[in-house]
């Protein structure tokens, strides 16, 4: 980071972060009116299936080139381009649902590009923040962030119901390309930053000797192949309680729809609280102690969503789960973000986004089938015991302890 950059980081970051908010929220309209269009016109579960697919595939196979786009080029550029690319094709899906043309597989399509565009995007957007912000600076932005995702889940599907009951689902993807074109605006116009090292170098490599470099990058690193072992478990077994919970509620407390609307709504003011607790807070100076307390109360609030007979204390823990959420996720995007050599940031973030956005599907692939056969409540009792296990291992790990202390960039 140059020291033009440092002087100039918090106006920087806030037209960072305004921008992605910006683009988040109507993104997030689109998102929420797009699976309600689905649902309520079909009625068809296998039609909704389709759509998560459509929606997670791109990314997972995009995840790792992108990664070594991000290390590559430029990653506001390629922010930018992600940001029109969906924009244009938001603005084509308007204009042919005006003509008539209101097929569910253009919603389909819409979903893939949609999906690509984050995938793009991701990488590019956790390699850029370290060259933006300073290193003690980087758990309370990721901290912050956190809070500003979890505020717009919480008002997104309010307002896009709103929009949905008042106007056309046209308008709303005419929303969601106004919103882009701002944030493409604001990053073009006023956020300036040089751009990283690797990207300023003539290319001499292939992409796919990048992306071996990276996987080599991963190997060589006993931290990095030990943390992305314990994502790929923990996400597995995070998936009952991040899918399977709406089905839990309808089956043992009732089916009215204002019991999916309170643990939603729950969820996200206990993650909105916690990402300010993390900003404020900043953790313990060993990241993976922040981690394994914050895994620990997940994995025990998982336990207790299986065992709670009561609706009300069941929301308490539903809230209680979001609170943990950001605590666990930030000082994890930091540790990276910190440890990671800088020209391999994009490849790492890469990896860890194919690992995040592949392993819950596959968990719901073990635990769905099993769903309609063993109560859920007992896949949360005993996914929640093994996550607090798994807690136990990570907050023992002899290397992840030592890679979790914030003294100096360890990675090289």
């Amino acid at each position: 980071m140059t020291n033009q950059t440092m002087n100039n980081w918090k106006k920087n970051i806030i037209l960072f972060l305004s921008s992605q908010t910006i683009s988040l929220f109507g993104s997030m309209l689109v998102q929420y009116a797009i699976m309600w269009h689905i649902t309520l016109t079909t009625k068809s579960g296998v039609m909704m299936t389709l759509f998560i697919i459509c929606g997670f595939i791109p990314t997972f196979f995009l995840s790792p080139i992108a990664g070594v786009w991000a290390d590559r080029y430029n990653r506001k550029i390629l922010i930018i381009l992600a940001d029109a690319l969906i924009a244009i094709a938001t603005l084509v899906l308007a204009i042919l649902f005006l003509m008539g043309y209101e097929s569910i597989w253009l919603l389909f399509v819409m979903a893939a590009i949609r999906a690509i565009g984050t995938g793009i995007q991701t990488p590019a957007v956790g390699a850029i923040l370290p060259q933006i912000v300073p290193k003690e600076g980087l758990t309370k932005v990721n901290g912050i962030n956190g809070s500003i995702q979890a505020i717009i889940m919480f008002v997104a599907p309010m307002v896009s119901a709103a929009l949905l009951a008042m106007t056309s689902i046209e308008i709303i993807f005419f929303i969601d390309v106004i919103t882009a074109a701002i944030a493409i605006f604001v990053l073009l116009s006023f956020f300036k930053i040089p751009t990283h090292e690797k990207a300023s170098e003539k290319q001499t490599t292939s992409y796919f000797n990048d992306l071996q470099q990276g996987l080599t990058y991963i190997k060589n690193h006993a931290f990095l192949k030990k943390f992305f072992l314990f994502f790929a478990i923990f996400f597995v077994l995070m998936a009952p309680a991040a899918f399977l919970t709406p089905l839990q509620v309808t089956r043992t407390f009732g089916d009215e729809v204002w019991r999916l609307t309170a643990i939603e709504i729950a969820f996200s003011i206990g993650m909105m609280a916690g990402g300010g607790i993390i900003a404020s807070w900043g953790g313990f100076k060993n990241k993976v102690y922040t981690m394994t307390i914050a895994s620990l109360l997940m994995g025990a609030c998982t336990f207790a969503l299986g065992v709670t007979p009561n609706f009300w204390i069941y929301l308490i823990f539903m809230a209680v789960f979001g609170v943990a959420m950001p605590i666990f996720n930030t000082p994890t995007t930091v540790l990276i973000q910190e440890k990671v050599d800088e020209n391999y940031l994009g490849r790492i973030f890469g990896v860890f986004g194919m690992i995040s956005t592949s392993m819950m599907p596959i968990g719901m692939l073990i635990f769905g089938p099993i769903a309609d056969i063993v109560k859920i409540e007992w896949l949360l009792v005993g996914t929640g015991v093994f996550i607090l296990i798994l807690s136990i291992f990570l907050g023992r790990d002899r290397v992840l302890l030592a890679a979790g202390r914030s003294e100096e960039k360890v990675l090289s």
